[in-house]
């Protein structure tokens, strides 16, 4: 039976559970940054809590995209502008590109927060409610949900394979935040970094929103930002905040002011 308990069911699990926790890497992250606006002695309940309603939500959303999944595909309405804009929006399409310009905007604004900072302690981000923080990292985890859900119903038909991957991924997700978060408070210098990839993450979901709307803008496709490419810009990011580190430690020990 194929909702049984056999090897191929456990090593799609496996493979499937992997594939959450490479997709989900963005996710933590801006899991990781939005928390900092609650209350600093709440912020991990956030995480926590956040997560869990995600995952649950999640599950949810398999069942429905299972059931509807072409629904979720077929055009709402069209644009049709010769020469300037063409396209065909259904719903998956609005739901990355309301996700990416989100995402984006989230980024941006951070950014020019750090900026305006006069000093590095210094903290006039305006804080949100517990269920603010929480609503909003629920709703953007779902956003980031799509893509994972619908390659791993490409990978197998078998339900609680798939709702199994979910929750081993959530709880992988759990076990991490509060690291990643730690990790961030003591090496501020990456929180740029990470604000950084949340952009380029703002991106990707805006090719794939165009991609699945069949956007053309002045005779020109919309083609999606690729899992290679995106990885290889991610790198290339972290490679050079690297070695701009390490050099500017030495600019600094060569005129000894560490």
């Amino acid at each position: 039976m194929e909702n049984a308990l056999t090897l191929d069911n456990l090593v799609t699990l496996g493979l499937l559970t992997l594939l959450q926790a490479v997709l989900g890497f963005d996710n933590l992250l801006y899991i990781s940054l939005e928390s900092k606006r609650a209350p600093a002695a709440k912020q991990a309940m956030v995480r926590r809590i956040s997560i869990g309603i995600a995952v649950a939500f999640r599950i949810i959303l398999l069942f429905v995209l299972i059931k509807m999944v072409q629904s979720f595909r077929e055009p709402l309405f069209h644009i049709q502008l010769p020469g300037l804009m063409e396209s065909a929006f259904n719903l998956h399409s609005l739901i990355e590109l309301a996700g990416g310009v989100l995402i984006m905007y989230t980024a941006t604004k951070e950014i020019l927060h750090m900026m305006s900072l006069e000093e590095l302690h210094q903290e006039t981000r305006k804080a949100r409610s517990v269920g603010a923080v929480i609503s909003w990292i629920v709703a953007m985890n779902l956003v980031f949900s799509f893509d994972s859900i619908l390659s791993a119903m490409a990978l197998s038909d078998v339900f609680w394979v798939m709702a199994g991957a979910i929750v081993i991924g959530g709880a992988l997700m759990i076990f991490l935040a509060d690291r990643v978060s730690l990790f961030l408070q003591k090496n501020r210098m990456y929180e740029v970094l990470g604000l950084f990839i949340l952009f380029v993450v703002g991106i990707m979901l805006l090719s794939e929103g165009g991609h699945l709307a069949h956007l053309k803008l002045l005779g020109h496709d919309i083609t999606p930002m690729s899992k290679a490419t995106f990885y290889f810009v991610i790198g290339t990011l972290v490679l050079t905040d690297i070695v701009q580190t390490r050099y500017q430690k030495k600019l600094l020990r060569m005129k000894g002011v560490v």
